[in-house]
């Protein structure tokens, strides 16, 4: 379908993502629609249009803020971000011809990509990284983790690209817990206590992690045709998406891989947890003197009141099933009289 023919389909449907009420022009595939009828929403959505008139032009210079060091086969680079006409707008400009604008309130959201480009190539940037970017500028801290929940409390999992945190929730998943977000555990700090904020009902695996779990790449469907990652939908019976704000209850820092007697949790101090938060927080690149401040008062609150640990997964990577329940069991040590109702606390590490 034209693009031109779908812009004016849908008016005003409503998301929640992330703790944000979104109100898009378009369907948003992989998020569930909110019904709650908010009286205003946090962020408008204006997919397929540019906040610029047909032949109009920016004005002033562009200036250019942020380039990605991942290049495509032609050594552009994935993205680079912009400010223009003095901060009025940020530029996102996707390598793919994709691009986002944000204006100076972080209000609203303008995105349009080539024709040959599905909706859901778009979509899958704006769920992640533009949404990612977008939660920072507003203050909202984000780590780069993904998280499940325990009972009535989150468990986050923290890493660089390729530490296992997608793959980690989606062990979990099959094993019945719901997952609350995927890549980006946003944050809000409320009395004596840090809430993570649900995201969208699907996590985003690589193939690797698909064979894993399910034996066959072919159990799950690609994100969009020419992307090897696959999509594992959520809130359904085999996998449960958690759609409440919950109290972190733990962060487990995904370590290296090691032989036996892996998996296995280790203790680690508040300063080393400090920095190795600060290393793993959302868009962090793109922070000013000011928001990185912030940052790191947020997170030393966040260090002094959560249990950090570091588990460190077995070189083997399929035996996801010891690392669920080493996780499991030095959780139930943390939150016994929660826990034990559940028969949680009779796991063990063995």
């Amino acid at each position: 379908m034209k693009k031109e023919k779908i812009l004016h389909e849908e008016s005003g449907l409503s998301y929640f993502v992330f703790g944000l009420h979104l109100r898009s022009n378009l369907p948003l595939p992989g998020a569930i629609p909110d019904n709650s009828s908010p009286k205003k929403c946090d962020v408008e959505l204006h997919l397929g249009i540019s906040p610029y008139r047909a032949g109009e032009k920016p004005r002033g210079s562009e200036e250019l803020t942020y380039v990605s060091s991942d290049t495509n086969a032609a050594g552009e680079p994935a993205l680079r971000i912009s400010k223009m006409e003095q901060g009025a707008f940020v530029r996102l400009a996707y390598e793919d011809g994709t691009q986002f604008w944000l204006d100076r309130k972080r209000e609203n959201i303008w995105a349009t990509w080539p024709d040959i480009l599905p909706l859901e190539n778009a979509i899958s940037y704006l769920l992640g990284p533009v949404l990612g970017l977008v939660l920072r500028l507003r203050g909202v801290i984000c780590l780069h983790a993904s998280a499940v929940a325990i009972e009535d409390r989150s468990v986050a999992f923290v890493g660089s690209a390729g530490a296992g945190k997608s793959t980690t929730a989606a062990a979990f998943a099959r094993e019945g817990y719901g997952v609350v977000s995927d890549d980006i555990v946003a944050l809000r700090e409320q009395t004596n206590a840090f809430q993570v904020l649900p995201a969208y009902p699907h996590l985003c695996l690589w193939p690797d992690a698909v064979h894993m779990l399910y034996g066959s790449l072919e159990a799950l469907p690609r994100i969009i045709p020419d992307w090897e990652k696959r999509r594992l939908m959520l809130g359904n019976q085999e996998a449960r998406f958690e759609n409440r704000s919950l109290p972190l209850g733990a962060i487990y820092i995904l370590g290296e891989r090691r032989p036996d007697p892996a998996p296995f949790v280790e203790a680690i101090r508040p300063r080393a947890a400090l920095l190795s938060l600060v290393a793993d927080t959302y868009a962090n690149k793109i922070l000013d003197r000011d928001m990185r401040a912030r940052e790191f008062e947020f997170l030393g609150r966040l260090v002094t009141t959560v249990p950090i640990r570091r588990i460190c997964p077995h070189s083997d990577a399929t035996r996801l099933k010891d690392l669920c329940q080493v996780i499991r069991g030095d959780f139930a040590l943390l939150h016994p009289q929660q826990l034990v109702r559940d028969g949680i606390g009779n796991h063990t590490d063995s």
